[in-house]
């Protein structure tokens, strides 16, 4: 083994670890999260002006929202209903097989939401 081998994983280290520290980096992530800040203060007090324009953009937000829901469950749908085709296309033996499969499948996956929503 040569020693440059030996000296590759330290080397690496080196080099992440001066990538983590670049000033400039973290001068601009800086700069950029004052800027942030700066301008959710200015908004924050233009909607404190102004109450009827605040209620739209919440009322806007909210059906946005619920927009997204329902392109969700309507995805569900279609997911369901192509699952149900596919079954509906496979011959009978075959069919049984597939549906316990798929239900086993989509058990694991609710258990698993389940799991990280609590």
């Amino acid at each position: 083994m040569s020693s440059e081998e030996g000296g590759e994983p330290l080397e690496m280290l080196l080099k992440s670890t001066r990538d983590l520290l670049r000033p400039e980096e973290l001068v601009r992530e800086a700069t950029r999260d004052i800027v942030k800040e700066e301008i959710r203060h200015h908004l924050d007090r233009t909607l404190e002006k102004n109450p009827e324009l605040a209620r739209d953009l919440k009322d806007a937000v909210r059906a946005l929202l619920e927009a997204r829901a329902a392109e969700y469950a309507a995805l569900l749908r279609v997911g369901a209903c192509t699952a149900r085709l596919g079954l509906a296309a496979v011959p009978a033996e075959i069919r049984k097989q597939l549906t316990q499969e798929v239900l086993d499948l989509v058990g694991r996956e609710l258990g698993q939401i389940a799991e990280r929503a609590l």
